[in-house]
């Protein structure tokens, strides 16, 4: 599926990913490819990347790398996934 990370100052990330686990409003949760569509509110934590991700320099230093996955840290946002597409707006 394909995610797209973006902030009000850039685009973070946008690349294929095998799964996304986010930190929901009301409570966290894992998506995988088609997953049912989905719009949510995000709280304070980690958005998780899982795959073959490609991180460039730009980039690179706002992640974190843990075991398997990278790890982007929001203080909020919300989220979207429709049709194999995720779309996460974060502060």
């Amino acid at each position: 599926m394909y995610l797209e990370i973006i902030t009000p100052e850039l685009t973070v990330f946008k690349g294929e990913v095998d799964s996304v686990y986010v930190p929901g409003t009301n409570g966290d949760f894992e998506m995988l490819n088609n997953h049912a569509a989905i719009v949510s509110t995000l709280k304070k934590g980690f958005v998780k990347i899982f795959g073959d991700i490609g991180l460039n320099d730009t980039n690179k230093f706002l992640f974190e790398k843990k075991g398997k996955g990278y790890w982007y840290a929001i203080k909020s946002g919300t989220i979207e996934m429709n049709a194999n597409k995720v779309i996460v707006l974060a502060d």
